[in-house]
C-alpha cells in the first residue's frame, strides 16, 4: 500500500545510547519527529524552551516512574501519564525515579541535532571510561549536582544546557595524563601535579576540535579559585565563569566524599564544611550555599 509502513520487533529508523539514557527514532519527516526513549534510574533530566514558540512536544509514558518539578512543585508520574510542552519559558525538570521509557513526539527535527551532539560527547567519554573509569563516573556525579544548582540559581536555558555538558566533560583532559599518577596511593611529587596541572587545559582543546568547542572555556576554568589560586591560568573572581565556579564546587564536593587512592572519603558534612571554610576565597559563597541546601533537601546533610 502506497504511504504505508510496518515496523515489528523493535525495528527503529535511528538509535543513540548514552550513559543517561537511550534514543530510538522510530519515523520522521519535515514537520514532526516520533521517537521512543529510556532514561535510566536517577538521572536528572529536563525540557525546555523551543527557540520557536509554535513546536509542540509530547510525550507518554509508557513504563517507570518519574518526578515532575515545575518551578518547585513537584508531581510523580507513572505508565499512561503524559504531558505536553509549547511555548515553554523556563525548564521543567525531572528525575527518573526507575527507569523510565517514554513515547515522544516533536514537531522540530530535534533528533538529527541530538544525533550529531552525540557522536561527539559519546567518542570522548569512550576515551575517559577506556583510561579511568573513576574520572567517567565522578564526572556524572558532578553533573547532576551542578544542574541541581543550576536550577537553584536560576541560570538561562541556553545556560543550564551548556553546563549540563561542560561538566560531563570537565574532566576529558586527563586522557593525556599517565595512569600511574592518576592512581598513585601516595602524595604527587610537584613534578607529577603539574602534570595534573595540565588536563583543564588538554581538556579544553580536545573539545575544541568538536561541536562543543564553544565549551572551551569553562572546562579550561573549572580549577580557578576566586583568590587567583587556582590553575591553569591564575583566574581571580569575575574572570571565572560561573559556570566553572559551579563545576568547581561540585567537583570538589564528590572528590572529597569518594574513595580515592591515596585515601578513604570523607563524609558529607566534613566535605560541606571545608567548601564553607574557603567559601569566598576559593569558591563562590552563593553556590556553596546552594550545595548545602540542596544537600539538606536531600537528607545528605
Amino acid at each position: 500500500m502506497e504511504g504505508f509502513k510496518l515496523f515489528k520487533n523493535g525495528a527503529f529508523v535511528e538509535k543513540i545510547h548514552e550513559y543517561s539514557n537511550q534514543l530510538f527514532l522510530l519515523e520522521r519527516n519535515e514537520d514532526v519527529a516520533i521517537m521512543m526513549q529510556t532514561i535510566y534510574k536517577d538521572k536528572l533530566f529536563y525540557i525546555y524552551p523551543s527557540e520557536d514558540q509554535k513546536v509542540l512536544e509530547f510525550f507518554y509514558i509508557l513504563s517507570g516512574e518519574l518526578e515532575c518539578d515545575q518551578d518547585g512543585q513537584k508531581t510523580m508520574l507513572g505508565p499512561n501519564d503524559y504531558y505536553s510542552a509549547k511555548g515553554l519559558k523556563r525548564p521543567v525538570y525531572f528525575v527518573a525515579k526507575s527507569d523510565v521509557t517514554y513515547l515522544w513526539i516533536s514537531t522540530e527535527p530535534i533528533f538529527q541535532q541530538l544525533s550529531a551532539d552525540s557522536a561527539d560527547l559519546r567518542a570522548m567519554v569512550r576515551k575517559v571510561e577506556s583510561k579511568d573509569p573513576y574520572t567517567y563516573n565522578h564526572s556524572e556525579r558532578v553533573t547532576i549536582y551542578a544542574i541541581k544548582i543550576a536550577q537553584k540559581l536560576n541560570l538561562s536555558t541556553d545556560r543550564l544546557l551548556d553546563l549540563n555538558t561542560a561538566s560531563e566533560l570537565h574532566d576529558i583532559g586527563k586522557m593525556n595524563t599517565p595512569i600511574e599518577i592518576l592512581n598513585k596511593p601516595g602524595k604527587l611529587t610537584k613534578e607529577e601535579f603539574e602534570i595534573i596541572k595540565k588536563h583543564p587545559g588538554d581538556g579544553a582543546n580536545l573539545v575544541l576540535e568538536t561541536t562543543y568547542n564553544y565549551l572551551a572555556p569553562i572546562i579550561e576554568q573549572h580549577h580557578e579559585r576566586l583568590n587567583g589560586s587556582g590553575y591553569p591560568r591564575g583566574l581571580k573572581g569575575h574572570e571565572i565563569l560561573l559556570e566553572a565556579k559551579i563545576i568547581a564546587v561540585t567537583d570538589t564536593f564528590d572528590a572529597m566524599t569518594e574513595d580515592r587512592a591515596y585515601r578513604k572519603a570523607f563524609t558529607p558534612q566534613y566535605a560541606m564544611d571545608e567548601l564553607k571554610r574557603m567559601s569566598g576565597t576559593h569558591y563562590d559563597p552563593e553556590i556553596v550555599d546552594a550545595l548545602e541546601i540542596i544537600l539538606k533537601e536531600e537528607g545528605i546533610l
